[in-house]
């Protein structure tokens, strides 16, 4: 063992390193909190001036940290412990372990836009110094780390750093669901993969100190592909489900009374539940990453093409529900009054990115249809050329909604009312399950 490794353990097991975190967003900042209790002093970086001094106000934006938390972990002053956050890159030079977790999108042509990770990557650089841990947590194709990252932080400002001995590099992948409260950052196990074994053991012991499990694996281009495959699962079982709903209305049988039968079985079968299409920011685009690296391999990726093709395509497919529904009622979709109950991605958070919410919205108003929502987590909508105001949920205007369709399953719904006061309702959530004694006509996915 070196004695740069020795030192870095030895400052990790007193509690004397500064952890920094680049992205305060949903993953970045539940992270940074979780290291302040864990008895850290962390600063969080993030381009974001309005972030930056809403954190440093103990005003919290994430919805997982209530901002009494935050506040109750704010640095009370630069030195002390707790957190601080800043736009001021020139702080990586007091850190001694910088944690990436910036966005990874995708660009329009589904390619993987690396421009924040990169631009992350050469601020580390520019202030790298000997005895430094650097963690990317931002979801990547296998073999970024070892690509991308390692040459930048090896040979910069005129200097050759050795990994594993000078410097340590790891990727450990992010495994946030927001609004969980069974899997937290502290309970949810982490896996982690070193550029080399002195990279690996001073990460895990890093993590190790604020995270209950961690699990070491060979190298970061495992690590990368583990979080990949749990979302191309996620992704892959959703769509045969999806496509399972759409074989059941053929055959004019309920896909979730199946389901619920099928879930019975003690072995070999694991639920999954269809829907109006995928969201949030991992199952729609995790895959994608993944297809993309294989295309460079000259591999066409089968199961993900078809899983997105199916998944993409459910929007679509609720709308043909909706025009039939109104069809059966007389109505034509161009001037009915539509009302989206629930815009969000998944239930009881406000949560909007890749939202099929959005995609519904977009394909009802190309048919003419007069769209309103209704979301409690989202009071204002102000999203992929989407620029409305939410409604004031009563009786009065569900009764002159046409169609009320359910997108989210928002747990404060009241679902028997909604069906009572509403002339037809398209559930895509089976959220009106055992709702009886209502006047209201249901049509469910």
């Amino acid at each position: 063992m070196t004695q740069t490794q020795q030192n870095a353990l030895q400052k990790i097991k007193e509690r004397r390193t500064v952890v920094g975190v680049i992205g305060l967003g949903y993953v970045g900042l539940p992270l940074a909190i979780a290291f302040v209790e864990a008895g850290f002093r962390v600063v969080g970086l993030d381009l974001d001036q309005g972030r930056v001094e809403a954190i440093n106000r103990g005003e919290s934006y994430v919805e997982d940290i209530p901002s009494a938390i935050l506040s109750r972990y704010l640095a009370k002053n630069k030195s002390g412990q707790g957190l601080s956050a800043t736009t001021d890159y020139t702080v990586l030079r007091q850190t001694d372990a910088v944690i990436v977790c910036v966005p990874t999108p995708l660009n329009k042509t589904k390619d993987p836009e690396l421009s924040f990770l990169l631009s992350a990557a050469d601020r580390i650089a520019q202030h790298l110094h000997p005895g430094m841990l650097v963690v990317l947590e931002s979801t990547t194709y296998p073999g970024t780390t070892e690509e991308l990252i390692l040459p930048l932080l090896q040979y910069t400002n005129q200097q050759a750093f050795k990994v594993g001995s000078d410097f340590f590099l790891a990727f450990s992948p992010e495994r946030i669901d927001p609004g969980r409260k069974d899997w937290t950052v502290h309970t949810t196990p982490k896996i982690i993969g070193g550029m080399t074994p002195a990279c690996l053991e001073v990460a895990q012991a890093l993590y190790g100190c604020a995270i209950e499990q961690v699990v070491p694996v060979s190298s970061p281009r495992v690590a990368e592909m583990v979080k990949l495959l749990e979302n191309t699962f996620r992704a892959v079982n959703i769509a045969l489900v999806n496509e399972v709903a759409i074989m059941c209305d053929r055959l004019g049988i309920e896909v979730w009374e199946v389901i619920e039968a099928a879930r019975t079985k003690p072995f070999g079968f694991m639920p999954f539940y269809p829907g109006p299409g995928l969201g949030g920011h991992c199952i729609p685009i995790d895959p994608e990453y993944l297809a993309w690296k294989l295309k460079t391999l000259n591999y066409n990726a089968r199961f993900i093409q078809l899983a997105a093709e199916i998944n993409f395509g459910m929007p679509h497919y609720v709308l043909g529900k909706i025009v039939d529904a109104l069809n059966d009622d007389g109505k034509a979709v161009k001037g009915a009054r539509i009302l989206i109950l629930g815009v969000a991605y998944k239930a009881d958070i406000g949560d909007l990115r890749e939202s099929p919410a959005l995609d519904l919205i977009h394909l009802l108003q190309a048919k003419g249809a007069k769209v309103s929502y209704h979301d409690p987590y989202v009071p204002q909508l102000d999203q992929d050329d989407i620029v409305m105001t939410g409604a004031t949920l009563d009786q009065s205007v569900l009764e002159q909604a046409d169609c009320v369709v359910i997108t989210t399953a928002h747990s404060s719904y009241d679902w028997e009312w909604v069906v009572k006061n509403s002339q037809l309702v398209v559930d895509t959530r089976n959220a009106t399950q055992g709702v009886i004694g209502s006047s209201g006509r249901v049509v469910k996915l």
